[in-house]
Formats: C-alpha cells, structure tokens, sequence
C-alpha cells in the first residue's frame, strides 16, 4: 500500500491526499513534521535527506516535493483524467502547477502564518497587507483563466488544479479582505463539491 508521510494540515501533504482521493487509491499516512516530529530519524532522512514533508512511498519508489508526488501519483494512477496524454494539454496544466508554487505560495505564507500561527502579539501585520494585496493581484490572473473555463487544467480538474486549489480553500476562509473574483469563487464552490476535496483539503485551519 501506497505510504505518505507528513501531517494533515500541511498544505503540500495535502496536496498528495487530495490526488489520491481523486484517483481513489488506498494509502496509509503516517504523522509526521511539525508537533509529531519523526523528520531527524534516521527513517526519515534515508527516504528524504531534506527532511521535510510530504514523502511518498509506493513500493520501490520513493518521492519526495509535493508537484512532482502529485504529477507521479497522477500518470501512474489517474491517467486520462487527472493526467492528460494530449502534452500540448498537460504542459498547460504543468504551468498552473509552477505558477501557483512559485508565485502564489510567497504571499499566501505570510498571510496564512501570520494569521493562523503567529501569536497576535508577534504578527507583521504590515507584511501581511503587502501579501494579501500581491496574492490578490496574482488571483485576478487565475480568475482571468476561469473566466473561460471550469477548470485551471482545462474543460476537467487536472493536475493543474491542484497546488492552488489545495490553497484556496484557507484564501476564502482567512480572516481578511479579499477581492470579488467571481470566477475563482465559482471556481472554489466546484472543488467543494468534490468528495475527494472535502475530505483531504476543506478541513479547519490550523
């Protein structure tokens, strides 16, 4: 059986569950990374000298990086759906994938660790501001895309979907201002309606 090792509340491990479910593969995880610890064991530093989570494990294979877990989990096991074989088709959703971890991700952490576990004392709330205003910056983008169809991966959900998908969920519920994308909230109110999303991916913040 397929192991992932890391916590549920990590945005990247969430990020694997969510395409598991998806592609309704059985798997076991194991806690690990943040109060749980496990990440300076020897175990843990033979499958990822990096040490941080997520880490797959599906039989002799052994991944770690939460895209590359989620591009794997997807050729193997969700091939024709979550994985397109048109290329032309998947190198498009493959951008989303880099856009939202390259782009999105810095802004989000600022706001996300600031607002949910920072003491209130010891929150940057300048910082803060200068993030949610880049991230609604680079939102409208997404919502431009969404504009002309249901999906940041195409006509279906992809690959492409995941990564922001994964953290948009905590956008719509932080405690802050946010701009009115209509197309990214209609967006959002499609992936709620997912099993697999509900289940791996909307759960309290924290």
């Amino acid at each position: 059986m397929i192991r992932v090792w890391g916590r549920d509340n990590s945005n990247n491990v969430k990020k694997v569950l969510w395409c598991l479910e998806e592609a309704g593969v059985p798997y076991e995880r194991i806690d690990a990374g943040g109060a749980f610890g496990k990440l300076d064991t020897p175990e843990f530093g033979r499958l990822n000298p990096n040490r941080k989570i997520p880490v797959l494990e599906d039989g002799g294979t052994v991944l770690w990086e939460s895209n590359s877990i989620v591009r794997y989990l997807a050729a193997r096991y969700a091939s024709g759906s979550l994985h397109d074989g048109d290329p032309a088709k998947r190198a498009q959703a493959d951008q989303w994938m880099d856009w939202a971890s390259i782009n999105f991700v810095p802004p989000f952490t600022t706001i996300f660790w600031n607002l949910i576990r920072t003491a209130p004392e010891k929150r940057d709330m300048v910082a803060v501001a200068a993030a949610i205003e880049t991230a609604s910056q680079l939102l409208t983008i997404a919502d431009a895309t969404l504009a002309d169809r249901p999906f940041l991966s195409g006509e279906a959900l992809g690959i492409g979907d995941i990564p922001l998908g994964t953290l948009i969920h905590a956008w719509f519920n932080l405690p802050i201002e946010r701009p009115d994308l209509v197309h990214l909230r209609s967006w959002y109110d499609r992936l709620l309606e997912r099993p697999a999303y509900a289940k791996s991916v909307a759960i309290p913040l924290s």
